[in-house]
């Protein structure tokens, strides 16, 4: 019966995951080289006795894909950012620089990623009012009903998908032409450094929030440099053929009887899956609105209030908490490393006017 949970788990975790596949693949990302990235992640959970898993995540995709121009950019933003989160993992900094910003800022700026990916759910809704409302306002009322997302993303994206298909909508998803292991050669430009600046923060973020999360879940306790390695070599190992990121997610692994098996099985099983060509062949039925819903609980609902009340609540720092509220505005409207510039900026600033 343990066992049982366990696949039940991977499951679930596949079922969360595959939507934000989609939406990896709306922004021309290719499906089977990001095999790759899940199959690095299995290998390196193993190893280093990870229990907190990395899949498809939303809001870095949706970083990736609204900050470069070009897939020439955006897969260039994965690599140096990887590369960099490497670094920061293999020497152990990862929990320095969070104590270094402060709680303030690292809040701030994962509020104002959910701000982002609530303004991407609206903006692909009005590209397509009918599916893309449909799938908003059915995830609003699951997600209140039930409090599950697996739930909410199953739902709103099978109701929605029928309504496009008796609308007889045909799916505006890319499929990218570079489904082949073809290396990739990154290219560096200020657009470039500045969008691995800014998945750098948001990973910085991610991963001791949704690693810490799952880890909890879990009962166990979650080494977030050794997560930060395997996020960032298996974000590597996919960009460089052209595929998408992965970063840490909050697992319903965690709570299975077996957790670092159960987050293992739900990666390899959906490294089988990418590696068959599943995944795009679902965007053929799918129109990319279908996703808004999805989007707009995660970044409006589940994101930003959390987070939001963290950040604005700073007591006992210089700037109190106008800190997080600058962090999360100008992550909002421009990219979580400038947010957390400006955070420090008026922190610093703050400090010397003995505010």
């Amino acid at each position: 019966m343990e066992y049982l949970k366990d696949v039940l788990a991977a499951l679930s975790v596949i079922l969360n995951g595959l939507p934000q596949g989609l939406l990896a693949l709306s922004f021309g990302f290719a499906s089977v080289p990001t095999a790759l990235a899940f199959i690095v992640g299995a290998i390196g959970c193993l190893i280093f006795g990870v229990v907190a898993p990395v899949s498809f995540q939303a809001e870095t995709i949706t970083l990736a894909g609204t900050m470069g121009k070009n897939m020439k950019e955006r897969i260039s933003m994965i690599i140096l950012g990887a590369i960099g989160m490497t670094i920061i993992g293999a020497f152990g900094l990862l929990e320095r620089i969070v104590n270094f910003i402060g709680p303030a800022i690292t809040s701030g700026m994962m509020a104002g990623v959910g701000i982002m990916l609530t303004r991407v759910a609206v903006d692909m809704a009005r590209k397509n009012k009918i599916v893309g409302f449909s799938s908003i306002g059915i995830s609003f009322v699951v997600y209140m009903l039930t409090k599950d997302l697996v739930y909410t993303i199953a739902i709103s994206v099978i109701v929605s998908s029928i309504i496009a298909l008796i609308l007889k909508q045909e799916s505006d998803i890319i499929i990218s032409e570079r489904e082949k292991f073809v290396f990739q050669k990154p290219i560096i430009n200020i657009d470039v450094i500045r969008g691995a600046l800014a998945m750098i923060c948001l990973n910085i973020g991610a991963n001791i929030a949704f690693g810490k999360i799952t880890g909890n879940i879990a009962n166990t306790n979650v080494n977030i440099d050794h997560l930060s390695i395997v996020s960032s070599l298996a974000d590597l190992a996919s960009a460089m053929f052209g595929g998408g990121p992965v970063e840490s997610i909050i697992s319903a692994t965690g709570g299975s009887p077996h957790p670092l098996m159960s987050g293992v099985l739900m990666m390899v099983l959906m490294a089988i899956i990418l590696f068959a060509g599943l995944l795009p062949k679902m965007g053929k039925y799918i129109p990319s609105e279908s996703i808004a819903g999805f989007l707009f609980v995660l970044g409006a609902i589940v994101t930003v209030p959390v987070n939001a009340v963290s950040a604005l609540t700073g007591t006992g720092i210089p700037g109190g908490p106008i800190v997080g509220g600058i962090t999360m505005t100008v992550t909002a409207i421009t990219d979580p490393f400038l947010g957390m510039v400006s955070g420090i900026i008026f922190k610093v600033f703050a400090s010397i006017l003995g505010m």
